[in-house]
């Protein structure tokens, strides 16, 4: 499933949308460039939607993403003995995915 050519991360086309945590890079844009962020695939509190919500803020700072914002994904990393100094990957490039329809 990784593509080593994309650093491992893969269209957004084929994100898991089973509620598990997986790692999204968020488009770069006016607030500043590209970055890293954790969501899952879930129902948005007071709407009724699914959509793609940040699963690190607390439930006072609901943080969601429409699909045109985030541009590629991976699965969220397995658990190591050296979890404590896990580093985040750099946010995926956005060249590399135009093709893949996740793009505005």
């Amino acid at each position: 499933m990784e593509d080593s050519a994309k650093g491992g991360w893969l269209p957004m086309a084929t994100a898991r949308r089973d509620g598990e945590r997986i790692l999204v890079t968020v488009r770069g844009g006016e607030q500043g460039p590209a970055e890293v962020d954790t969501v899952r695939y879930q129902t948005i509190r007071g709407t009724g939607e699914r959509g793609w919500v940040a699963t690190d803020l607390g439930p006072e700072s609901l943080v969601t993403y429409d699909e045109d914002e985030l541009v590629a994904w991976m699965p969220w990393p397995q658990p190591t003995a050296n979890a404590a100094s896990f580093d985040l990957p750099a946010p995926a490039e956005e060249a590399d995915f135009e093709d893949e329809g996740s793009g505005i």
